[in-house]
């Protein structure tokens, strides 16, 4: 069975919504933090901050892993031409 990939485009825009959804799920979970405990507004900046962090990092190494990724093969192109 053939391998399926991915198109760059579609990869790129799924390293965006996972940099979304970790800044809106623990910006979110900081903020019934707050509402169950009465710690505002520091369960959601906490939780804010925590999810900016984190999706910035897995934004930063997923993007890094496709451009390898598109750099690898795009290499037996340009050997082909020399």
């Amino acid at each position: 069975m053939a391998k399926r990939t991915r198109s760059p485009g579609m990869r790129y825009l799924g390293i965006g919504f996972e940099l979304a959804a970790a800044v809106a799920g623990l910006t979110l979970l900081g903020f019934w933090i707050d509402r169950h405990f009465g710690s505002e507004p520091w369960g959601l900046l906490i939780g804010l901050t925590v999810g900016l962090v984190g999706g910035l990092y897995n934004l930063v190494r997923g993007t890094l892993s496709s451009l390898r990724r598109d750099a690898e093969q795009a290499l037996p192109l340009d050997e082909e031409r020399s």
